[in-house]
């Protein structure tokens, strides 16, 4: 770049109905002044299109010939133009803000409200952050025979003494307005996750298997209590899941294996799976349930592996002995670390995703930790936490708009 002294910079600004061309007929002028684009950026809103470009121009070069000719190219297509000088301490503040931290702020709901948008942006503000960008990754009103998503991603640039502050704010605001909003980093690692591991009850289907097998047998309030307390961090879960079994002593083979077609799987999971694996995704169940419901949904899905405890039944009942060993919490995070070894997979580049206390190892140890509909414990430990839209909308976080899917997944 040449020296300061010499530089001179102009931010052109192009507004106006979009169409096709458009980009093509204004650079094609600026080719022919010889000049340097040092940033651009474009956005099309409901075929508006806004376009600023930052140009240099030669050293002792005249811009008013420039000027005269975008305004004609700009007249010609509709556009209305603008042109500003840009100063050497505005460019270098500029060039400065380059070398900042990034983040991404995902607003995830039903719908997004100005409201919403108002209170997000102003905590933004208020911890001296900049909004580099705005995009709706959302698209469709609603995709099949699911509720709608609505999503708007932000890209965020400033200090990164900042982010814990406004973690703790954007979880106030998320309550407050019912909303999700996930907030990370940008990185090389958010748009190349490889593997997704995934708890199973109350995650990847609406339920817990023990609690309706309780149910069958006769002891669905004992064994209720002791999963909630379990789920809650209040239990040892080697504890609660052995007393728990135990409880399930002499219950018929027929009835566990009717659960299979009585559970429902969780909103947008099939999506979720269907294009994780268009993407090549790796992808596993880590369980704290059994393993005859694991197997299944792995196969139903197309799941890569899965890992669950044993539902030992001897002549067509259940036993109520525990065979080890128990896949608890810590077992999940080891799991996963073998997965991801096996695999060749960096830690960074993992997912997981669950609901109860169990869950909390693996999800602190994934490179994202994804709290799904959890309990308040579980959405203070993970790095983000989705409640408010199914597990499609985990897409999101990834940066997959739903135009990227179309027809794929849909």
């Amino acid at each position: 770049m040449k020296s300061a002294a010499r530089r001179k910079v102009i931010l052109l600004h192009f507004s106006g109905p979009d169409k096709p061309g458009l980009t093509a007929k204004l650079t094609s002028i600026l080719a022919g002044f010889d000049l340097a684009i040092l940033d651009i950026g474009q956005a099309v809103v409901q075929e508006n299109l806004a376009l600023s470009i930052l140009v240099e121009l030669p050293h002792g070069s005249d811009f008013q010939p420039l000027k005269a000719v975008l305004q004609q190219g700009a007249e010609e297509l509709e556009l209305h133009a603008r042109f500003r000088p840009v100063a050497e301490e505005a460019l270098q503040h500029w060039l400065h803000g380059l070398g900042h931290n990034h983040f991404i702020l995902t607003l995830l709901g039903r719908e997004i409200t100005a409201e919403q948008l108002a209170r997000v942006s102003a905590v933004i503000a208020q911890h001296g952050m900049n909004i580099e960008r705005i995009d709706r990754l959302s698209g469709q009103l609603s995709v099949g025979e699911l509720p709608a998503n609505a999503c708007v991603e932000l890209a965020i640039s400033g200090d990164l003494n900042r982010e814990d502050g406004m973690r703790a704010e954007f979880l106030h605001v998320a309550q407050d307005l019912a909303i999700d909003i996930a907030f990370q980093r940008e990185s090389i690692f958010r748009r190349n996750r490889r593997l997704f591991v995934f708890d199973m009850d109350s995650t990847l289907i609406q339920g817990e298997v023990i609690d309706e097998l309780a149910k069958l047998a006769g002891v669905g309030a004992d064994v209720s209590r002791i999963t909630e307390a379990a789920m809650r961090g209040e239990l040892n879960f080697d504890e609660s899941f052995t007393r728990r079994v135990g409880l399930l002593k002499g219950l018929q083979e027929e009835k566990v294996y009717s659960l299979l077609e009585s559970i429902p799987l969780a909103e947008g999971a099939e999506r979720l799976i269907r294009t994780l694996k268009l993407l090549g995704y790796r992808t596993a169940i880590l369980s704290g349930g059994f393993n005859f419901f694991a197997r299944s949904l792995q196969e139903r899905l197309g799941i890569d592996e899965a890992h669950s405890n044993e539902l030992e039944i001897v002549d067509g009942r259940v036993t109520g002995r525990v065979i080890l060993p128990i896949i608890n919490g810590a077992k999940k995070a080891e799991l996963l670390a073998g997965i991801a070894g096996r695999e060749g997979i960096s830690l960074e580049q993992v997912v997981a995703v669950g609901d109860g206390a169990n869950d909390i190892p693996m999800l602190n140890l994934a490179g994202m930790g994804i709290a799904y509909r959890a309990k308040p414990l579980v959405r203070r430990s993970a790095d983000q936490s989705i409640s408010c839209l199914g597990l499609d909308g985990l897409l999101y976080l990834l940066g997959v708009r739903d135009r990227d899917l179309w027809p794929h997944s849909l």
